[in-house]
């Protein structure tokens, strides 16, 4: 069995992060067995490098190394694709066709994104991890198959489950053994060698001086997030390397090329369908309504404590209603204190006294009516604002309603969207 040197050299992997080891080392350590694996990691970390370890290090390495990308696959046509179909199992299958797992017989399979399979094809990949039957699409032979499945995703199967995405009996015959890539901002120490190792590789490329960063340069982009992770860090190289005239990058240069670390922040779903959001919302926005009208009344009161200046006295409840509004709302920088049962502050005194400090408090202008408290009103608004955000994609919009997709197209019709 190769050393961990030997096989970062031989696939190209570059750094020395103590959790990149540690998933490399587990990756050979399987590599002998015939378990399946999943790979978890960000998209751009560079887990594709994982099965093909593993299959190398195998006794299958002899044999077909095949890899599927499962979200770049339709969903009509991926049974076909990974099991096969008979001639005129659908339109337009003029003759049989083998299928991945067919081909791939005797040897290793990579599904990545195998969060993006279709439901009905997670139960047909569960037959083949259980007993390694399968039948074509438009057959119905049973055939065999030695495959050894090593599976990837980027999304966070155990959430994919609670909202019924994902087969959980599925999930657990794939994660015999789980593999961690770390993303690229938790290996600070591995960013300036890959950054060196993708300069070099673009100056051979295309046939120019290599490219170096100025010190401070180094460490902003030690330190940057770097969200698309090994993929975008090789990117951002390639364009310097390609677009800047001086050979020495400065931080000013970076600063201007990569993208802002101070991102406005974004409304993101904490939970199921975003449930959680869309209730915590739709509370706000009734706690602020009230208030809205407890102004209203607050103003309507003071206005009238105006117009009647000239009577003769407050009732009980109005003098203690008045007083507390009053103390509720002073400040010792910018309220003289008050006392309204003082006998040198009469009512009309007083009500003159209220509205002149209520243009420090509140806003004294003509009252308006208060926007409409319906739910219907408020939902019609809602979708709307969820339509705009996603720009008119309702399946996007309804996970953020926490509604579902028929849900959502029916209420565009009823509020004529």
């Amino acid at each position: 069995m190769d050393s961990l040197l030997t096989i970062k050299q031989r696939f190209g992997i570059i750094g020395n992060n103590i959790t990149l080891n540690r998933a490399l080392e587990k990756a050979v350590q399987v590599a002998p067995t015939d378990i399946s694996v999943l790979v978890i990691g960000e998209s751009g970390v560079g887990k594709e490098f994982v099965p093909k370890i593993i299959h190398n290090q195998s006794h299958r390495k002899h044999n077909n190394y095949i890899a599927v990308n499962c979200g770049a696959i339709p969903e009509g046509t991926i049974d076909s694709e990974l099991f096969g179909h008979e001639k005129g199992a659908f339109t337009g299958a003029t003759q049989t066709r083998k299928g991945y797992f067919e081909v791939a017989n005797g040897g290793t399979i990579f599904l990545d994104e195998v969060g993006e399979l279709p439901l009905s094809t997670q139960v047909r990949l569960l037959r083949i991890l259980e007993t390694g039957e399968f039948m074509k699409v438009g057959s119905s032979e049973v055939q065999k198959t030695d495959v050894r499945v090593v599976a990837a995703t980027n999304v966070k199967l155990i959430e994919a489950i609670e909202k019924g995405k994902f087969r959980e009996d599925l999930y657990y015959r794939l994660n015999t053994v789980q593999i961690d890539i770390p993303a690229l901002r938790d290996r600070k120490e591995d960013i300036n060698l890959l950054f060196r190792k993708f300069a070099s590789d673009f100056a051979n490329k295309y046939r120019m001086p290599h490219i170096e960063l100025a010190p401070e340069a180094m460490n902003y982009i030690a330190t940057y997030p770097w969200p698309g992770n090994i993929r975008q860090l090789r990117n951002f190289a390639e364009q310097v390397s390609v677009i800047e005239k001086e050979r020495v990058i400065t931080l000013e240069k970076i600063v201007q090329l990569l993208p802002s670390q101070n991102t406005m922040p974004a409304l993101t779903k904490t939970n199921e369908g975003g449930k959680g959001d869309f209730m915590e919302r739709e509370l706000l926005f009734k706690v602020l309504l009230d208030m809205k009208k407890d102004l209203h009344d607050l103003r309507a009161l003071t206005l009238d404590l105006i117009k009647n200046k000239d009577s003769e006295g407050f009732n009980g409840n109005t003098q203690e209603l008045i007083q507390r509004v009053y103390q509720e709302n002073k400040t010792e920088e910018n309220l003289p204190s008050i006392n309204i049962f003082q006998s040198e502050n009469s009512p009309a005194n007083y009500a003159q006294q209220a509205y002149d400090y209520s243009d420090d408090i509140y806003d004294v202008s003509p009252i308006e009516e208060p926007e409409s408290l319906s739910l219907q009103d408020n939902e019609k608004e809602m979708i709307r604002l969820a339509l705009e955000k996603h720009r008119g994609k309702r399946k996007m919009a309804a996970d953020e309603l926490g509604i579902s997709e028929r849900t959502l197209y029916r209420k565009i019709k009823q509020y004529h969207l």
